[in-house]
């Protein structure tokens, strides 16, 4: 299946440039950089603070985030709701069904 911004829900999300753009707790809104590990309930994203690396681990369903998908030239940001990634990331990637990206 390709990526698209349909299909985002159901690809590996490691490696993808992603924004935090809301979450239950404040200091986490503003968090970017690239996803480096991912469990059943949060994203590792691995950014920079005053240019000293930092990982942060941002519980998925508190926050809703932005992906940057680049393809062909052309780049989209697409809108996800953390509650939409809770799942193992083997089992997210197997569900098949229409995406509730936004």
């Amino acid at each position: 299946m390709p990526l698209t911004p349909a299909t985002l829900t159901r690809h590996e999300l490691i490696g993808r440039p992603v924004r935090v753009v809301a979450a239950s707790n404040p200091d986490l809104v503003g968090i970017a950089g690239e996803v480096v590990m991912e469990t059943t309930r949060t994203l590792s994203v691995e950014g920079s603070t005053h240019d000293e690396p930092r990982v942060w681990q941002v519980p998925k369903g508190e926050a809703t985030f932005e992906f940057t998908l680049t393809a062909d030239g052309d780049t989209q940001v697409v809108t996800v709701e953390g509650e939409q990634l809770v799942a193992r990331p083997a089992r997210r990637t197997e569900r098949t069904g229409d995406s509730k990206w936004r």
